[in-house]
């Protein structure tokens, strides 16, 4: 299935959910805020929160500093 992911068309498997997605980016969710086509996701519905054919997906990372 495809996908836009931070505005480039990507290839996943199907099914994958969020949860998928960020351990197939090798990202961790407690430094990340993702966004399903403009509905920012709570982390909790991340194992359950299914993505699909079309979907726009914006992952952003927290960077610490001042």
């Amino acid at each position: 299935m495809r996908v836009m992911l931070n505005g480039e068309l990507r290839e996943l498997s199907a099914p994958i959910t969020v949860a998928d997605l960020v351990t197939h980016l090798g990202l961790s969710p407690r430094r990340i805020a993702v966004e399903v086509n403009r509905d920012v996701i709570p982390r909790e519905q991340y194992p359950t929160r299914a993505l699909h054919e079309g979907d726009t997906i914006e992952i952003v990372h927290f960077i610490g500093g001042g």
